[in-house]
């Protein structure tokens, strides 16, 4: 990582650690280092290692892409979950549960631009 990543990556973990209300012992601990290690992670001090990331990414739910700044908006681990289903489908399934999605995607958006709930 380069230190603008390391930057990243270590304010999104303190942004996911704090927006899951656990401490930096608490994920030390889960993870199984101490906790000032976690500090100097949030700091960009230092990277962990990609295994060390994995493990702070499923302590705290988290998508290790989202972490580490390969996508800007952090994924629902449901909606992985779901998307990894569809794609063990028949591509026509697949195609038409897309299609599907979309037009519900455009009709909520509809009903949020115009306000009704």
């Amino acid at each position: 990582m380069m230190d603008s990543e390391l930057l990243l990556f270590g304010e999104r973990l303190l942004q996911v650690r704090k927006r899951r209300k656990v401490s930096q012992e608490e994920l030390a601990k889960k993870i199984g280092v101490h906790a000032p290690v976690i500090g100097r992670y949030e700091r960009g001090e230092v990277k962990p290692s990609i295994e060390t990331a994995a493990r702070m990414a499923n302590a705290l739910d988290a998508s290790l892409d989202y972490l580490t700044g390969l996508v800007d908006q952090e994924l629902d681990r449901e909606a992985v979950r779901q998307i990894s289903e569809l794609q063990t489908l028949k591509p026509e399934d697949q195609e038409h549960i897309l299609r599907t999605l979309a037009a519900l995607i455009r009709e909520a958006k509809t009903r949020q631009a115009f306000g009704n709930k």
